[in-house]
């Protein structure tokens, strides 16, 4: 056992110390977790350069990139906000069934293919974005397309 008793505080912390003028401001996305995993690979579609700009300037830091790399983490929220909104503007009804349906089925991709097709053709014609899944085999046909999901709801595993 521990000589010491554990001490617990309900407290909230603020940081009230103000940014470096050279850091941009940014708003917060505002999303909570269902939609952003709903329009994760579309924001990994557009946003792949200023994601792999802030990986590099994190690795370059060597743990120390908390202010070092917050202008290139701040791109990464600006691009990450406008394909929430361009997906709002053109598939907000698909996107809005799609990030539902993950809400109410615990984040199971697989509970939510039917949705998720037709938002993914939906922001694929409107928006030329295309959901890919990085490292999948090239011979293999990727597990977002398949008709049979095994481990669905549906007692076939077939989507109709």
């Amino acid at each position: 056992m521990a000589a010491r008793q554990p001490r617990f505080n309900q407290a909230l912390l603020y940081d009230t110390t103000p940014l470096p003028s050279s850091i941009p401001p940014v708003d917060e996305i505002g999303a909570s977790s269902a939609p952003l995993l709903s329009a994760a690979y579309f924001i990994g579609a557009r946003c792949r350069p200023f994601n792999d700009d802030y990986m590099k300037c994190k690795t370059d830091a060597y743990g120390r990139g908390e202010f070092e790399c917050m202008r290139e983490g701040r791109k990464v929220t600006r691009c990450a906000t406008s394909v929430l909104e361009d997906i709002n503007k053109n598939c907000l009804d698909e996107f809005r069934r799609h990030w539902s349906c993950l809400e109410n089925n615990n984040q199971q991709l697989w509970q939510c293919r039917k949705h998720e097709w037709k938002l993914n053709g939906c922001v694929f014609d409107k928006l030329k974005l295309e959901k890919k899944i990085p490292d999948a085999p090239a011979n293999e046909t990727p597990v977002h397309l398949r008709e049979r999901q095994i481990f669905s709801h549906n007692e076939t595993g077939v989507i109709t």
